[in-house]
């Protein structure tokens, strides 16, 4: 890999289990590739612990927040107020790597309720608002409920629609509201066709490069889990798609994701 490249993966879980055995390895293994650090989103309050504890072990950025998939927990409401006790404190620590609040949002492809999941939704974005953060958003069959409770709250700090996987005429809704769409492994999929002209179409500051390890590998991945080491790919990957080097396209999205998260 050309050495002048710099990646940040925006989105990977490498707090998961997946990567118990091996994650001290393979984060030395992403240093190699240029990947010199990447955002480890909060999905729900059982996974905080473990989460912070890699963080600090590794160093690198976080968000905080509850999934839609965990949002018809028993305890939301406490997970929630958890949440903000949290969120506060490490607003509070100038050496806390806190950069947004998230994984939140809405998926309508999941059996949770999904009244519920716009409650918790809707709390996350206003946790947003009061700790001047960017969110990190997970929109799945729910766009036009999303779209719409973030054009009511606006949130001044913005941030990434994850997994991004429309065409350019939904994409330009979230980046004509001030969002930046999360680009990964589904782009080097053949039969993504909307992704990869939203890709072509749009400038280039509307894109933040990420993986959403472990999940998410590309279907010709011979690999069971994703990791960030796929990102030079989708990197080269839109440089083809835009007709620009990769030196540029790399230059450009570490330029997104470090204004973005205040890196």
């Amino acid at each position: 890999m050309d050495s002048r490249l710099q990646l940040i993966d925006s989105h990977a879980h490498l707090d998961f289990p997946e990567f118990d055995t091996d994650r001290a390895e393979l984060i030395v293994e992403m240093q190699q590739a240029g990947i010199s650090n990447f955002i480890v989103p909060g999905v729900s309050a059982t996974h905080w612990q473990n989460q912070l504890k890699v963080v600090e072990q590794f160093s690198c950025f976080f968000g905080l927040g509850i999934h839609p998939w965990y949002s018809d927990a028993l305890n939301i409401v406490n997970q929630l107020d958890s949440l903000h006790a949290l969120l506060a404190s490490h607003k509070k620590n100038k050496q806390s790597h806190l950069v947004a609040v998230g994984e939140c949002g809405l998926d309508k492809l999941h059996n949770s309720y999904f009244d519920t999941q716009l409650k918790v939704f809707t709390a996350q974005i206003e946790f947003a608002i009061e700790f001047d953060l960017p969110l990190i958003i997970h929109a799945v069959k729910a766009h036009e409920e999303v779209l719409k409770l973030l054009k009511v709250l606006n949130p001044q700090k913005k941030g990434v629609i994850h997994g991004f996987y429309g065409g350019p005429e939904l994409a330009s809704r979230y980046v004509n509201l001030g969002y930046k769409l999360g680009i990964g492994g589904l782009l080097l999929n053949d039969n993504a066709p909307k992704l990869q002209q939203t890709v072509a179409q749009l400038p280039l500051d509307a894109f933040v490069l990420e993986t959403d390890s472990p999940a998410m590998a590309p279907k010709n991945s011979q690999n069971y889990r994703n990791t960030p080491l796929i990102l030079p790919n989708i990197l080269q990957k839109i440089a083809n798609l835009q007709k620009k080097s990769a030196v540029l396209i790399s230059e450009q999205m570490f330029s997104n994701v470090t204004q973005l998260f205040d890196l």
